[in-house]
């Protein structure tokens, strides 16, 4: 099942004849009051979707697409993920700026503000653009039930599905945290996947474009750390819940864009999503 979340908050199951519009179904989601729950109440009932009625079924070409989760509790990310973009950080001093580059075993996984999270139709604002701001691809694993210490033998049955995400970045000498977590620089989409339609996420080809020229491709079988191992080590260190986001690493190829670029990212099995920078 494809999932979208467009417009004002509606819910979708994408079909080839375009969004069926199951907005309803939210009616059967558990109500909650303050404090509320660490996790995405979607995300943890995705199971409501299943018999859905549909009231409309609206084209894709009409909707802004929102981000698949509305509420992620933390969003992960990992590191230089791939050996190639490792040598390439290494090399270029417009990226690593001074820093310390380490791979992802003693980098670690990092974190990104949840408030930078927006979907391919909100499309992506850069700020201090007088410093180099990177595209970087990636594939997004968000999390379907809570779970710490995971094994990564069982790691994929935790697993609620897969989008495409934008790991937006500004070059410099701060924290990687710090510089990637402005408003929009975590694009994640065009929707998400669930996992029984994509069995072997260690297996799929990775890519974007920017104005038609492509910057980077590779497949998941490249990463350093598989799915499972992240997600593995991501529980050894805290909890996960239901709606988490974890970026498993972009490949080499990244690149500046600027306001007016349009970018195209493309995953297999998930499919593409075109993302506005201004």
């Amino acid at each position: 099942m494809r999932i979208a979340r467009f417009d004002n908050n509606r819910i979708g199951v994408v079909q080839n004849n375009g969004i069926q519009d199951v907005t309803g179904a939210l009616e059967q989601l558990p109500a909650h009051r303050y404090p509320f729950p660490r996790q995405d109440a979607l995300i943890a009932n995705l199971e409501i979707l299943e018999n859905a009625t549909t009231v409309r079924v609206v084209p894709l070409s009409r909707v802004e697409l929102l981000s698949p989760v509305a509420n992620p509790g933390k969003i992960m990310a990992a590191p230089v993920n791939y050996k190639k973009h490792l040598e390439e950080a290494l090399a270029d001093k417009g990226i690593h700026h001074g820093n310390l580059v380490n791979e992802i075993h003693k980098a670690g996984i990092f974190l990104k503000a949840t408030s930078s999270v927006v979907g391919p139709g909100e499309g992506v604002t850069l700020v201090h653009t007088d410093r180099r701001n990177d595209h970087e691809v990636e594939l997004a694993v968000v999390i379907g039930k809570e779970g710490r210490d995971i094994a990564a033998a069982n790691a994929l049955e935790f697993v609620a599905g897969y989008c495409i995400g934008l790991d937006m970045t500004i070059r410099g000498t701060e924290d990687r945290s710090f510089r990637k977590s402005p408003d929009s620089y975590t694009v994640l989409g065009p929707w998400l996947v669930t996992a029984d339609e994509i069995p072997d996420p260690g297996a799929l080809e990775v890519s974007i474009s920017v104005n038609g020229t492509e910057r980077q491709r590779a497949n998941t079988r490249e990463l350093i750390l598989s799915v499972p191992e992240l997600i593995a080590w991501a529980s050894s260190f805290y909890t996960l819940h239901p709606g988490d986001v974890l970026l498993t690493g972009t490949p080499q190829g990244v690149g500046p864009v600027r306001p007016g670029d349009m970018m195209v990212a493309s995953i297999e099995r998930i499919g593409e999503m075109r993302v506005g920078v201004s």
